[in-house]
């Protein structure tokens, strides 16, 4: 198994997440980017990708095997994983499903139609404790099943 993840707009609270844990449980950990990540240390891979869209999307790809576990927040790689079996989460600790995935990604689409003929829905970019946990959880849940499957 390993845990892969498009870093570009990952919060820095997730990434530290993900270092501690990899780190406990000797996995192999890749961050996949179009620039620099800072504080990786030697326990991660960088993988830097070009500047090219969608990039590092396509080495995450690449690099995914089933039972890998990918954290991203970008619906449209979510659901190019899901359909090769690889697993994914995002940053607030959704879990994305063979079950689910077309549902979020078709929420997704419409709030881009939306804001591409000037109605977009107001967001908000604050990200809170309460998100940071969720996160925390699912990761800590789903790596908790991987890990119990390879064996």
């Amino acid at each position: 198994m390993k845990i892969l993840v498009d870093a570009d707009s990952c919060p820095k609270q997730v990434r530290e997440i993900i270092l501690r844990s990899s780190k406990r449980i000797k996995e192999p950990l890749i961050f996949a980017a179009n620039r620099p990540i800072p504080g990786l240390g030697k326990d991660a891979v960088m993988e830097l990708c070009s500047k090219a869209e969608g990039s590092a999307d396509n080495r995450i790809v690449e690099l995914a095997d089933k039972g890998d576990l990918v954290i991203t927040r970008d619906l449209p790689l979510a659901e190019r994983l899901v359909d090769v079996q690889v697993n994914v989460l995002d940053d607030r600790g959704r879990i994305y499903t063979k079950e689910n995935i077309k549902h979020y990604r078709s929420l997704r689409d419409f709030s881009v139609g939306l804001a591409m003929n000037g109605m977009g829905i107001e967001r908000t970019a604050n990200y809170s404790k309460k998100e940071l946990k969720n996160f925390a959880d699912s990761f800590d849940r789903e790596l908790s099943r991987l890990l119990k499957e390879k064996q």
